[in-house]
């Protein structure tokens, strides 16, 4: 049965069982949650759970009166002996049969949620509270200016963290040390600090575990790559947020400003060590354990001072990945790369990217492959792509990626999570520089569903979605604004267009802020299909296709940038 039937059925269920008095959990298996500020990650494996059987989902802030409803979970047990890897290692719950989140949520607020087996009273219920954004601190170590490495070791407790407070402080090592600062500790908040020239990584994590980075200034790290000198290229994976820990996790960064490395990257038309682009990066993690933030950042740099990603890590082909399951980056300004804006790749398991602006890359998500999932994608707006105009014969000067990379890594048995992309936008402003729709014209495609999204590709496009026959399977595209061909059978609901926006759409730099609101006579205007828990009617109006829903403030990137859930009552 294809996803769009199974989902219109369980919500006319929901919209039917929605304020209903909650029964007590009837089931053997207990389901559980995993917090951030926003979200909560379910997992759950009932007895009699199989391929037609979803799991239907309800929330409510403790205490409340009314149910509202969530995405309903998909069966999807993963198969672990299918993908043996020697050195991969497997996420938390990775076992569990069910696998979902809930969006949108208010930070320090206990929630209570329900969860029923469809076509069966098997149900049970859970109590979980948000991530509070105010970190208790129990002691503050004030750090003066310095030219070497500063070593974090002084450990905080649940009870209350350790303040690094780097406020007016600027280390600059004059590239003699390799870190700007080294973290081997717990509980620790890094705040305020202006790190630059160093040999390696500004902020190194070599071990810990709710590890807080707010407020930093991190430049010019890294270091040319001894097997290419002269060419300027730097050594891949240097970056300003570093660590190959693998177990870490609660690992937030928000509010940075992470530009401008040492060395440049190569375009894929350059030779490097390989083709593929290889040089510094803003953030990387090795596989780590997940429940990481990336948020409210603004990761940059120019063509000279330009990213392998620019916010990733390793392994692609794996179960973890990055940036670890149970995971959130959002409202983030991201450009300026050869490769992957962000390089989701790996487990994508309860991973979520929304509210982020991406340009100047060369593919803007970066998702091959997701092993685990569900990987969810929403209010994303992408701007103009990366036009490399080098290289051998010039022959890459037209070339520009895809809103979502898709497909596989090493092997497309690695694609075996579900996909969720509703209410992006692909913004080509007036002169057509944004990149192509999902997988481009030919790249796999499977378990993804597609609701609401403005995939308006280039005029010199073919595709808005890949349409790729021989292997994708288990897609369901419809209700998305499309301007090119897609998948046989697929978008019955869709609506062929060029979007139209209001007066003084487009992307301000200098303010980090975005207007990319539909004008009333647009296609996909008050035209959205309800999704529970990430597109729903607010005051009883409809909403519009893609990102930026009209009617409201320009949306907001990076630094400034401050996240209010949609009050939908």
């Amino acid at each position: 049965m294809r996803m769009g039937k199974k989902l219109a059925a369980v919500l006319c269920a929901l919209s039917i069982t929605a304020s209903a008095s909650f029964v007590s959990a009837a089931d053997s298996a207990s389901a559980t949650s995993v917090p951030t500020f926003h979200c909560l990650s379910l997992y759950w494996s009932p007895e009699g759970g199989a391929k037609e059987k979803q799991v239907l989902v309800k929330f409510r802030e403790a205490g409340a009166q009314k149910w509202r409803e969530g995405l309903p979970m998909r069966y999807n047990p993963i198969n672990t002996n299918a993908n043996k890897v020697s050195g991969r290692l497997l996420p938390p719950n990775i076992t569990n049969d069910y696998r979902g989140s809930i969006v949108n949520l208010k930070p320090n607020t206990a929630y209570e949620v329900a969860l029923t087996l469809e076509g069966t009273n098997i149900t049970t219920s859970l109590k979980a509270t948000t991530w509070n954004e105010n970190f208790p601190i129990a002691s503050t170590v004030k750090c003066p200016s310095g030219t070497t490495t500063l070593e974090v070791k002084k450990s905080g407790s649940p009870k209350g963290y350790v303040l690094y407070d780097g406020t007016g402080s600027t280390i600059d090592t004059n590239n003699q040390s390799d870190m700007g600062i080294n973290v081997n500790a717990e509980y620790v908040i890094l705040r305020g600090f202006t790190i630059k020239n160093v040999k390696t990584n500004g902020v190194n994590i070599e071990k810990g575990h709710h590890i807080v980075v707010e407020n930093c200034d991190i430049s010019k790290w890294g270091s040319e790559d001894p097997k290419t000198p002269g060419k300027g290229f730097g050594i891949e994976m240097n970056a300003g947020v570093y660590s190959k820990d693998r177990g870490l996790h609660a690992l937030v960064v928000q509010r940075c400003k992470i530009h401008h490395p040492t060395w440049n990257t190569n375009y894929w038309s350059e030779m490097h060590n390989t083709w593929h682009p290889d040089g510094p990066q803003t953030i990387v993690m090795w596989e780590p354990e997940g429940n990481n933030v990336i948020r409210y950042n603004e990761c940059w740099g120019e063509d000279t001072h330009k990213y392998n990603d620019v916010m990733g890590g390793s392994f692609n082909a794996s179960y973890r990945g990055w940036p670890g399951c149970d995971s959130d980056i959002y409202c983030n300004y991201i450009a300026n790369c050869a490769d992957d804006g962000i390089e989701i790749e790996g487990g994508g398991q309860n991973v979520r990217c929304f509210n982020n602006y991406i340009e100047h890359t060369m593919m803007m998500i970066a998702n091959a492959a997701t092993s685990v999932g569900p990987l969810y994608i929403w209010q994303n707006v992408t701007g103009p792509s990366f036009t490399p105009s080098g290289g051998s014969g010039g022959q890459w000067k037209n070339v520009h990626g895809n809103f979502m990379k898709m497909g596989f890594a090493d092997s497309d048995s690695w694609m075996t999570g579900h996909m969720y992309v509703f209410n992006n936008t692909i913004f080509q402003g007036p002169n057509n520089t944004a990149s192509d729709g999902p997988g481009g014209d030919s790249r796999i495609i499977k378990h993804c569903v597609t609701r609401n999204n403005i995939f308006h590709a280039r005029p010199d496009d073919t595709n808005s979605i890949s349409t790729e026959k021989k292997k994708s399977t288990d897609n369901d595209f419809d209700h998305d604004l499309i301007s090119h061909r897609v998948p046989p059978d697929s978008e019955k609901n869709g609506i062929k267009g060029l979007p139209k926006y209001a007066a003084g759409a487009g992307f301000n730099f200098e303010t980090k802020t975005g207007n990319f609101q539909l004008a009333p006579d647009s296609p996909g205007y008050r035209k959205a299909t309800v999704i529970p828990n990430f597109c729903e009617p607010i005051n009883g109006n409809p909403r519009d296709v893609g990102a930026h829903q009209s009617g409201t403030p320009p949306m907001v990137y990076g630094v400034k940038a401050n996240f209010v859930p949609p009050d939908v009552k």
